[in-house]
């Protein structure tokens, strides 16, 4: 609470299911100079709100962890009494650690379950790889360091280029190639699919969340 008297911006990072004690024990000291950022997952602003004073600025955020190279996408929604000056904290501030775009509150689950969650696919990708290339014959060191040059590579060139990713993958599978019979591989083995339904998993358990919060 001595915090909450000295800061002008409070951050909530705390389990959804901890947002209600937490907000009763703040909201007597919150004054209209405050802002309060929450990243508490599917927790919506309707509630963060009805938990502080009339009044309160409240941004909703959901960022995800390459956020610590520089590197996050983070999107966030504004409370209803947030202003111009509110979003031009969250887009200066949040940018500053990577890129941040402004959505509508309900398309947060969605960010949540794309970008937020998004890490953990790519990582698992990763480690599926590594051991592919193990699988192969390769020496775990040199695969693992081979799959790290990979993603960044990759991830430079998508950034950079004004092409698409349907035409960057294009760009790499020639006809009856190398990579046209592991794309091939992929596909049969529902590898699109399988990413699209993470996505609408992680989406779907944001928004449960959300509904189990107004329940508490």
């Amino acid at each position: 609470l001595a915090v909450c008297k000295a800061a002008t911006i409070l951050i909530l990072a705390v389990k959804p299911d901890q947002v209600t004690g937490v907000l009763a024990e703040i909201r007597d000291h919150l004054t209209a100079k405050h802002l309060l950022i929450s990243i508490a997952a599917g927790v919506p602003l309707a509630k963060l709100e009805a938990g502080l004073a009339p009044g309160a600025r409240v941004i909703r955020v959901m960022p995800n962890t390459p956020a610590l190279v520089g590197k996050g996408a983070t999107g966030f929604s504004l409370g209803t009494s947030c202003g111009a000056e509110a979003e031009r904290f969250a887009t200066d501030v949040l940018g500053s650690v990577g890129m941040a775009v402004r959505v509508d509150e309900p398309l947060l689950d969605a960010v949540t379950g794309l970008t937020g969650s998004g890490p953990a696919y790519l990582f698992s990708i990763a480690e599926a790889l590594i051991a592919a290339g193990v699988a192969e014959g390769l020496d775990a060191a040199t695969a693992d360091a081979l799959v790290r040059q990979l993603f960044l590579g990759s991830g430079t060139l998508l950034a950079a280029s004004a092409d698409s990713p349907t035409k960057l993958r294009e760009n790499v599978t020639s006809p009856n190639g190398t990579t046209a019979a592991g794309l091939a591989a992929l596909g049969a083995a529902g590898g699109r699919e399988a990413i699209i339904a993470a996505v609408r998993a992680a989406t779907a358990r944001s928004v449960e969340l959300g509904r189990e919060a107004d329940r508490k």
